[in-house]
């Protein structure tokens, strides 16, 4: 029989998780350099800080788009860990 108590238990369970890596992910720090642009950002996908040499172009879009594509992968990790943890 469907137990709806537990279904909210499992859903604040998840929700403490979900925000617990929120918080780790925050804690970590991707720097890009690419084509004469830095971008550093958080794990949590805020940019923190952008050099560039010169001009504004695409090349600042190329680099940002690979700080996001870091956060992502640590992420994916972080939600790994999370579910091999009982």
């Amino acid at each position: 029989m469907f137990n709806p108590f537990k279904a909210l238990g499992d859903l604040r369970s998840f929700q403490q998780k979900a925000q617990a890596m929120q918080k780790a992910l925050a804690q970590e720090e991707v720097t890009v350099e690419k084509n004469g642009v830095r971008i550093v950002m958080s794990g949590d996908q805020k940019v923190k800080m952008i050099e560039v040499d010169g001009v504004m172009e695409n090349r600042i879009a190329d680099a940002f788009a690979e700080a996001v594509k870091k956060t992502q992968e640590i992420a994916a990790r972080k939600l790994l860990e999370m579910q091999e943890q009982p």
